[in-house]
């Protein structure tokens, strides 16, 4: 009898450490008889997880409330935005003439620059938010491309490169020129005349940098869903 009990305890301990072997002896136990766990409740989620959770929930609705995202343009002047979710990248499409097509490369926020503020009601300091743009200028398949490196600030867009893309034939290590600053005054002037005719200008700059707001917006929510989602599960 005693070994007998002793057995008993022993599997019971054995089924507590293991609730699917719990389950599953509840599962064959007799009908009237009296089992524990036949319908398992959810697992109860533990202080931490459900603080983690409670905390995402409050500031998503906080983001909903106080600064939701709009559904974003698709089109600006001539160009064609595509956004895909999730990705920090935007590529905007468009083209001059009939031989020209124009793809840029649009990261989101990438850095910033402190510039001085005034005012009573001033900290003393603004923050201009910056943003990195590719520019490619294609005139056809198999031809180069022409490539420009540029900063876009809230209010302007700034050249940093510019070069020839040889398609398929780059080297590893090309040259590509001197920084765009240290180029005559005007070359640097012919070159932005360049871009503003194909609407690559400051004008760009500013649709971006709104884009970029919102998009940043609508990116926080769907990370800290995904985050609240997964320590649900």
């Amino acid at each position: 009898m005693a070994s007998s009990l002793v057995r008993t305890l022993q599997r019971v301990c054995t089924l507590k450490r293991n609730p699917r072997a719990l389950t599953a002896l509840a599962a064959t136990a007799p009908c009237g008889a009296r089992t524990y766990g036949a319908e398992p409740e959810p697992l109860t989620k533990s202080p931490f997880d459900s603080n983690i959770i409670r905390i995402l929930r409050n500031e998503i609705e906080y983001q909903h409330e106080y600064a939701p995202p709009h559904q974003p343009d698709t089109k600006f002047n001539s160009f064609t935005v595509e956004d895909r979710r999730s990705e920090q990248v935007v590529t905007i499409k468009g083209k001059f003439g009939e031989c020209e097509d124009i793809r840029i490369e649009a990261t989101m926020f990438d850095g910033c620059e402190h510039v001085p503020a005034y005012g009573d009601d001033s900290s003393g300091v603004n923050v201009r938010l910056h943003l990195s743009l590719i520019v490619d200028i294609s005139k056809g398949e198999g031809e180069n491309d022409l490539e420009f490196v540029c900063s876009a600030w809230p209010d302007s867009l700034n050249v940093e490169k510019v070069f020839v893309l040889r398609r398929g034939r780059m080297a590893a290590r090309p040259y590509i020129g001197p920084d765009f600053r240290d180029l005559s005054a005007k070359v640097q002037e012919k070159f932005y005349e360049y871009l503003d005719e194909r609407g690559v200008n400051d004008e760009l700059a500013v649709f971006l940098h709104e884009y970029m707001m919102n998009k940043d917006r609508i990116e926080l929510l769907r990370w800290m869903d995904s985050l609240k989602s997964f320590v649900e599960r």
